[in-house]
């Protein structure tokens, strides 16, 4: 009994030949979701670098009015003046560090956005597993019946060292040895 005429080998083929039709539909659903995979790790990185920059201009504000504060209790002659103009730059810095933190807020809820992306690819990727899975399984069974009829040693042999051009499979031994195996 030839390959073909096996029913492992006519679902194996069977599989092959529905996969091949869907491989070119799975490729690109794949690089989409690449692309907004790209495209979101892109916009996040550049959300967290802008709001660094901001972080760091709130942590040197915040450095420089505790210094400024802990020199005027220090002083023994504070005079109201002194006193009015610490508050201001108090005031200023609560104004800054509250708008930090809603600026911060408005840049995690883009970073949220940024990930919508992952329900998509979460879909596509499942379409495209459905697309492989049911090919899996009779190409495993295949290449596991395989393994029985052929000498593995016969294999080896071929496969090992360099292949010279006269000891290279020729694209006919191919053609011809999937033909007997039915694809």
């Amino acid at each position: 009994m030839s390959y073909a005429e096996t029913p492992l080998t006519a679902a194996a083929h069977q599989a092959l030949q529905k996969l091949s039709h869907e491989l070119p539909d799975a490729c690109e659903r794949l690089d989409y979701v690449k692309r907004m995979t790209d495209q979101a790790a892109n916009k996040v990185l550049g959300i967290v670098e802008s709001a660094q920059e901001d972080a760091q201009a709130v942590a040197r504000q915040g450095h420089e009015l505790s210094a400024s504060l802990q020199r005027l209790a220090a002083s023994p002659d504070l005079s109201v003046e002194r006193a009015r103009a610490m508050m201001r730059l108090c005031a200023a810095y609560a104004a800054g560090a509250a708008g930090f933190a809603d600026r911060v807020k408005g840049l995690q809820t883009e970073i949220m956005m940024a990930q919508d992306f992952q329900d998509l690819s979460g879909q596509v990727i499942n379409k495209v597993l459905g697309m492989l899975r049911p090919a899996e399984e009779p190409l495993q069974q295949l290449l596991a019946a395989q393994e029985h009829h052929a000498p593995s040693a016969a294999v080896e042999e071929q496969l090992a060292g360099v292949q010279t051009p006269d000891k290279a499979l020729q694209q006919d031994d191919v053609d011809a040895m999937l033909a007997e195996m039915g694809f």
